[in-house]
C-alpha cells in the first residue's frame, strides 16, 4: 500500500511515522509512505499557501493552486489509483468500518488542512472524500491523518504481529473490546479473573464475549442500536 500525505508541516508527520506500528510497516515494505511538503508547491518564493477569504470574515483559506499543485504532481510521480482525502470536521465520521474500507485501497492521498479550511474548489474538483475524526475542531489536518493513517496501516496484511490481533479490536463486530490482563496473576491485591487462568478456552471465550457485550452497553450504547 502506498499513502502520501500533503502538509505544510512535514517534520511533524515523518516525526510520528519513524515509531511504532509504522515504522514496522514500512521496514516490512508492507506500506510506503511519503510526506509531502505543500508550501514547495506555492507560486511566490514566499511558499504562501493561504489568503483572505472572499466576502470577509476571520482567519484565512488554503489556496487551490497549492494543493492541485501537490496532487498532481505525486500522481505524475507515481501513477498508482486511490482516493484523494481531506482531513476536514465537515467530512465523514471516520471509524473502524472505514478504516478496513481504505486499508483495500491500493494507494491513499491524504491533505492536511489548515486555517478557517481550503477553498470549495479543492473539495468539489479534487478530493474524493472528507473524513473527519470526531466533532471537534483542531488546529489542523496533520494529527487526524496520523489517526487515520495508524488505523488503515495495522489492519494491511502482514503489518501485525499475531495475525488475528486486529480481528480482536474493538469495534471490529461491533462491540468495545474486553478487558485484558497479564501477569502477574495478583498486584495490589487484585487479582486476574480466575476464568483467564483456567485453561478452559470455551469458558474465555464466553466471558470475553459477556465482558465485551457488557462494556459496549455500559459505554457505548449507540453501537448496540447501531447493530440491531
Amino acid at each position: 500500500m502506498k499513502i502520501d500525505v500533503l502538509t505544510i508541516f512535514p517534520a511533524m508527520l515523518e516525526t510520528v511515522f519513524r515509531f511504532g506500528m509504522i515504522r514496522r510497516a514500512r521496514e516490512l515494505g508492507k506500506v510506503e509512505i511519503r510526506v509531502w511538503d505543500l508550501r514547495e508547491f506555492a507560486e511566490d518564493r514566499h511558499g504562501t499557501v493561504d489568503d483572505r477569504p472572499y466576502g470577509g470574515g476571520p482567519g484565512m483559506v488554503m489556496k487551490p493552486e497549492p494543493l492541485f499543485r501537490a496532487v498532481e504532481d505525486c500522481r505524475r510521480k507515481d501513477a498508482t489509483p486511490g482516493p484523494v482525502l481531506l482531513m476536514s470536521p465537515q467530512g465523514r465520521r471516520f471509524d473502524q468500518e472505514a478504516a478496513k474500507r481504505l486499508s483495500l485501497e491500493e494507494r491513499l492521498i491524504i491533505l492536511c488542512g489548515r486555517y478557517e479550511g481550503v477553498d470549495q474548489r479543492v473539495v468539489d474538483h479534487l478530493v474524493n472524500e472528507e473524513v473527519s475524526i470526531g466533532d471537534y475542531v483542531l488546529s489542523g489536518g496533520e494529527l487526524p491523518a496520523a489517526v487515520v493513517v495508524d488505523a488503515v496501516v495495522r489492519l494491511v496484511p502482514g503489518v501485525l504481529g499475531e495475525g488475528e490481533s486486529a480481528l480482536q479490536d474493538s469495534f471490529v463486530d461491533g462491540l468495545l473490546d474486553h478487558p485484558h490482563y497479564t501477569r502477574p496473576a495478583e498486584f495490589r491485591g487484585w487479582e486476574v479473573p480466575a476464568v483467564l487462568l483456567s485453561g478452559d478456552h470455551k469458558a474465555i471465550r464466553r466471558w470475553r464475549e459477556e465482558q465485551a457485550l457488557a462494556l459496549t452497553r455500559s459505554r457505548r450504547p449507540d453501537l448496540l442500536k447501531t447493530s440491531e
